[in-house]
C-alpha cells in the first residue's frame, strides 16, 4: 500500500504497465474499444435504416444461407428490419447504460465510502445498515420492481440499476479507506489543520482509486447484462429503439424458423460481456497488490 500520493502515482504507472504486456486482457480491451466506437459511429456504420421496416423481407435469413443478401449481412427480424444495423445501434443503449450507471453509482459509493469510513461513529452506522438492507434484495427482482413502479424507459433503467450498484464501490472505498485513514500521511495533513473534505478528497481518494476502478469496472459487465435482461422482460427501453436484450426477445417465437434473430443478438451480449470482463480480470491482476506479493 501506497504511503504518500506521489508513491501511489508510481505504483499506478507500474501496474498499468503490467496490464499492457498482459496480451489477453489488451485484446479484450482491444474489443471492448471497438464496441465503443461502433456505438459512437453508428450513424455512418450502419448499412440500413435500423428502423425501416420492410414486410417483403420478413426474417430473411443472413447472407450466406439460401435467400439473403449481402446487403442485409445478418438477415432481418419479423418486421423485415436490418438486424446488423440494429445491433450497431443496440451497442449505444448497453455501452451508455452501462457506462453511466456505473459513472453515478461510483460517484455516490466514493462519496458514501468516503464518509463512513473516515467520519466512522452514526455516520458510518447509517451508511452501513442501508448498504446491508440493499444488499438483502436480489438485485435483478430489485430492479424489476423498481422499473414496474416508475415505468419502462432508458431514463427509469438507468435510475433503477444506480440505486442499488452503488453499494459496491461504497462498500470498496469504506474499506480502503478505514485502511489508510491512519496513515503517516493522512495524520500528517489532520495535524497540519486540513479540513475532514481536504483529506478525504486529496489525501486519501487518490491513493484508494485503483481497486475502486477495478471494481466499477468489473461491474459494468453485470450492469449490461441486468440492462439486457429489463429489455427482455419488456421493462427496459421500448420500441422502436434497438436493444440487444429486446431483440432476443423479440425472436423467442421463431427460434426454430429464424434463429438468427435472436443469435446474432444474444452473441454480441456474450462478445461485450465477456471481454468486459477478462479485461477486468487483467485489470485485477495488475492492480490488486495480493497478485504482486
Amino acid at each position: 500500500m501506497a504511503s504518500t500520493p506521489a508513491a501511489a502515482d508510481s505504483i499506478f504507472r507500474r501496474n498499468l504497465a503490467s496490464f499492457a504486456g498482459n496480451r489477453l486482457a489488451m485484446g479484450s480491451a482491444i474489443v471492448v474499444l471497438l464496441f465503443v466506437l461502433m456505438a459512437v459511429f453508428a450513424p455512418w456504420l450502419a448499412p440500413q435504416n435500423p428502423y425501416e421496416t420492410d414486410l417483403f423481407r420478413r426474417l430473411q435469413p443472413p447472407a450466406w444461407v439460401d435467400g439473403g443478401e449481402w446487403g442485409f449481412l445478418l438477415g432481418c427480424d419479423a418486421l423485415g428490419r436490418d438486424i446488423f444495423s440494429r445491433i450497431i445501434y443496440g451497442a449505444r443503449i448497453s455501452i451508455f447504460v452501462g457506462v453511466t450507471v456505473i459513472v453515478v453509482a461510483t460517484g455516490i459509493g466514493i462519496v458514501a465510502g468516503l464518509a463512513a469510513g473516515y467520519l466512522r461513529g452514526w455516520v458510518d452506522v447509517v451508511i452501513s445498515r442501508i448498504v446491508d438492507i440493499l444488499l438483502g434484495f436480489p438485485y435483478l427482482i430489485f430492479a424489476i420492481g423498481l422499473m414496474a413502479m416508475m415505468g419502462p424507459g432508458l431514463g427509469n433503467i438507468i435510475l433503477a440499476l444506480a440505486y442499488k450498484e452503488w453499494v459496491i464501490p461504497a462498500r470498496v472505498v469504506r474499506g480502503e479507506t478505514l485502511a489508510v485513514r491512519e496513515l503517516e500521511y493522512v495524520e500528517a495533513a489532520r495535524a497540519l489543520g486540513a479540513s475532514p473534505r481536504h483529506i478525504m478528497l486529496r489525501e486519501i481518494l487518490p491513493n484508494i482509486l485503483s481497486p475502486v476502478v477495478v471494481v466499477s469496472t468489473i461491474r459494468m459487465a453485470n450492469v449490461i447484462i441486468l440492462e439486457a435482461s429489463l429489455s427482455f422482460l419488456g421493462l427496459g427501453v421500448q420500441p422502436p429503439m434497438a436493444s440487444w436484450g429486446s431483440m432476443v426477445s423479440d425472436g423467442r417465437a421463431f427460434i426454430l424458423e429464424a434463429w438468427w434473430v435472436s443469435t446474432f443478438p444474444g452473441l454480441a451480449i456474450l462478445l461485450l460481456v465477456l471481454a468486459i470482463n477478462v479485461a477486468s480480470q487483467g485489470l485485477r491482476d495488475a492492480f490488486d497488490p495480493r497478485f504482486h506479493e
